[in-house]
């Protein structure tokens, strides 16, 4: 008889084309055996290309599918990423400290990969001050820790160690400071728990298709903290995972724009598909 699985939420919005957003999270907790439940909290339009359109859900209704999560399943971790607004930022942050929620992961999702604003600039405080203390992680990339920081992207990549002493003195217990936009010929993030810091490299692969890495990110965090992995284990592990399946999809043309990445890479036999 199987085991039964451990369970990873993911709160945020939907992706119809199914690289990003609550698609790609389902995907990651699937690849990474973990049982996934979902409560969206934004309808958007979007492709590989553009996002044409953003419908957020009614507050009353997230904190509804939030409850009804928690109240009757054990969620051994939370990945949170697209709250468009201070609202549902306040509403989603309520729901998690009355239910307790164990192993918080925050993406600060602020734009797109086309380049289109999914975080309203008025939401940018609520952001700082409701969800970041909950996060056991907190995930921003460059754009976005500059924003969390009120400063610009060149400062955080001149000192990248104290803007992330910065950042966990918002509130997070340990901070990833993702530098995917640095460009170079590695992808470097640096880890700070408020005792260590720490580099972790990757080879940078050449690919357009990066549509959902954050989400992807973030949410292999989750997994990991889920299935009982320390946050570091965790995410030294999420990006193994975002790396391989970034590698396994470069020769992909799913899509006009930044097409998703291979969330199945270690499942699938590709010549079956073929």
């Amino acid at each position: 008889m199987a085991p039964t699985p451990k369970i990873a939420l993911t709160i945020a919005g939907s992706d119809p084309s199914g690289g990003a957003g609550i698609q790609a999270d389902l995907k990651t907790f699937s690849a990474l055996a973990v049982y996934g439940a979902a409560a969206i909290t934004s309808l958007t339009a979007q492709n590989t290309r553009e996002v044409r359109a953003i419908h957020d859900a009614p507050c009353e209704f997230v904190a509804h599918e939030l409850d009804c999560v928690f109240e009757d399943l054990d969620v051994a971790a939370t990945k949170i990423g697209m709250l468009s607004s201070s609202a549902l930022i306040r509403t989603v942050a309520q729901r998690l400290r009355a239910h307790g929620a164990r192993n918080v992961v925050v993406d600060p999702v602020m734009v797109a990969k086309s380049g289109a604003k999914l975080l309203a600039d008025e939401a940018v405080a609520a952001l700082r001050s409701e969800l970041v203390p909950l996060a056991s992680v907190l995930t921003p990339n460059l754009p976005e820790a500059a924003v969390l920081l009120e400063s610009d992207e060149a400062s955080v990549l001149r000192e990248p160690e104290r803007a992330c002493e910065r950042l966990l003195a918002l509130g997070a217990r340990a901070v990833v400071l993702k530098g995917g936009h640095a460009g170079g010929a590695s992808s470097d993030d640096l880890w700070f728990d408020g005792q260590s810091f720490i580099r972790l490299s990757a080879v940078r692969t050449s690919s357009r298709n990066t549509h959902g890495t954050g989400c992807t990110f973030s949410a292999a965090i989750a997994a990991l903290l889920a299935r009982g992995e320390s946050p570091l284990a965790a995410v030294e592990g999420a990006k193994r995972y975002v790396s391989a399946a970034i590698a396994g999809s470069a020769d992909w043309k799913l899509g006009h724009g930044h097409g998703p990445v291979h969330h199945f890479h270690a499942l699938w036999n590709d010549e079956e598909r073929a």
